[in-house]
């Protein structure tokens, strides 16, 4: 019996991604819940860039997609560094994370916050989300 052969995604070529990086309604590991609609007004601004382990001017690619829908924050994007690629490929990175500056918020009695609007700073590429469920597919 032979093996199926795969190819090899070309080295030059991006890789699509699409995952959620915010679920609405459901606390992260320090007790942060976002409500639907926290992220209106930054998608309205404009792009947000795609970061790898939210360092600074470590680029991973670009969102190409950034959307609200009745469950948290949809992205799409292309992974274009080399180094993000073969992270993502090999199954060591499939995590999303989100760096925000909280606008409207109020504490919550168990722990963390109510986050009603934030403003979205940028989205990375990451090994372990602050959100269980913030995870990425390669398309």
């Amino acid at each position: 019996m032979r093996a199926a052969l795969c190819a090899l995604p070309d080295p030059k070529s991006p890789v699509l991604i699409e995952g959620y990086a915010s679920l609405f309604g459901v606390a992260d590991t320090v007790g942060d819940v976002v409500r639907a609609g926290a992220f209106a007004r930054s998608l309205r601004g404009g792009g947000v860039p795609m970061l790898l382990q939210h360092k600074n001017g470590v680029i991973a690619g670009r969102w190409v997609r950034m959307i609200e829908d009745g469950r948290g924050l949809y992205v799409r994007g292309l992974i274009e560094s080399a180094g993000a690629k073969a992270l993502a490929l090999a199954g060591g990175l499939d995590g999303l994370s989100i760096g925000f500056r909280p606008r409207v918020w109020t504490p919550r009695v168990e722990q963390g916050r109510v986050l009603a609007d934030v403003e979205l700073v940028e989205v990375s590429l990451v090994a372990e989300p602050m959100h269980r469920q913030a995870r990425f597919k390669v398309v």
